[in-house]
């Protein structure tokens, strides 16, 4: 599928961002909508083909390049950084405005929250603030078990923002202490990105956009941990109906969830909470961007086929 069948669109935030959304029509009888969250330093459009996938098995499909992110602009941002002041309640208005116009477009139909990565932070942040509004959410490769080291990463931004000029400096360090060191652990030294996945054509796809694989703002990164924060809390889950079904997805090769460690300790935290469909899988020997992994085909009709299920 091109890219261009993922149309690109506009779409007026109240948080005063100008998104930029990208759709894909149901091409099977509509069973239900899909709303895609993609993560740190990417862009929606690399979501095409799964998009289109879906769309196969009768699923429309919205998805929006983040604050900072691909397309999408504001006069209250920049590149890299979600925004000058309260960048995570304004993503948050973001992501409420998608599911607005996904309701709008695609009236009476089932909705389902996805987010992969920093994507899955920001779906999880938002069933927690409107757990009414989808009627299943699908968590891949997050981490939201950061615990102690979440305060680690505020002290480097500190002073990265003390000595390397504010706010609006790139994080060096955590870029060097995340991105690079998780690809370290893969001897085959292709790439800076190798840990994404085995694929080497979807990792160079990857390094050779110009759109993905940048080094974040300390602004950035401070509100990324806000949103953190807020989903490792567990107070928060008892807003979350205990029928609301859960799919959760890592690799057991993903540096970034330290091999599904995250995730597994994500679905613990959901069934204390007392929720009774909580599906995790830990895909053997896949690593993090499990859309873009060896064998994504099945998953992603895995994936449909739960979709079939919670949708009814």
């Amino acid at each position: 599928m091109s890219d261009t069948e993922f149309r690109l669109e506009r779409l007026a935030s109240p948080s005063g961002a100008d998104l930029a959304i990208h759709t894909h029509d149901a091409t099977a009888t509509p069973r239900g909508i899909v709303h895609i969250n993609h993560g740190l330093a990417e862009h929606a459009g690399r979501y095409a083909r799964m998009a289109a996938q879906l769309a196969g098995r009768g699923y429309h499909v919205i998805a929006q390049d983040h604050r900072g992110h691909g397309a999408t602009t504001s006069s209250d941002g920049g590149p890299r950084r979600f925004a000058d002041e309260n960048g995570w309640d304004k993503l948050m208005q973001d992501v409420a405005a998608v599911h607005t116009e996904a309701r709008r477009r695609w009236p009476g139909l089932p909705l389902v929250i996805f987010g992969h990565s920093m994507g899955s932070v920001i779906a999880f942040n938002h069933i927690l603030r409107a757990p009414d509004s989808v009627t299943a959410a699908a968590i891949w490769n997050g981490n939201m078990a950061l615990g102690p080291l979440k305060g680690v990463m505020r002290l480097v931004l500190f002073f990265e923002a003390l000595f390397g000029g504010g706010k609006l400096a790139t994080s060096h360090t955590l870029d060097t202490l995340t991105f690079k060191a998780w690809n370290k652990r893969f001897p085959e030294g292709r790439s800076d990105a190798d840990w994404l996945s085995r694929d080497t054509d979807e990792v160079d796809a990857y390094v050779n956009d110009p759109l993905s694989g940048w080094p974040s703002t300390v602004s950035l990164w401070r509100d990324f941990l806000t949103g953190v924060a807020h989903a490792e809390d567990d107070s928060k889950l008892a807003a979350l109906p205990k029928a609301l079904p859960m799919h959760l997805i890592a690799g057991s090769k993903d540096p970034a969830t330290e091999g599904g460690k995250s995730m597994q300790a994500l679905a613990k935290r959901l069934k204390k909470a007392g929720l009774t469909d909580v599906r995790l899988e830990v895909l053997k020997n896949f690593r993090h961007e499990t859309m873009n992994e060896i064998g994504r085909d099945a998953q992603i009709d895995a994936f449909a086929d739960w979709l079939d299920r919670v949708t009814g």
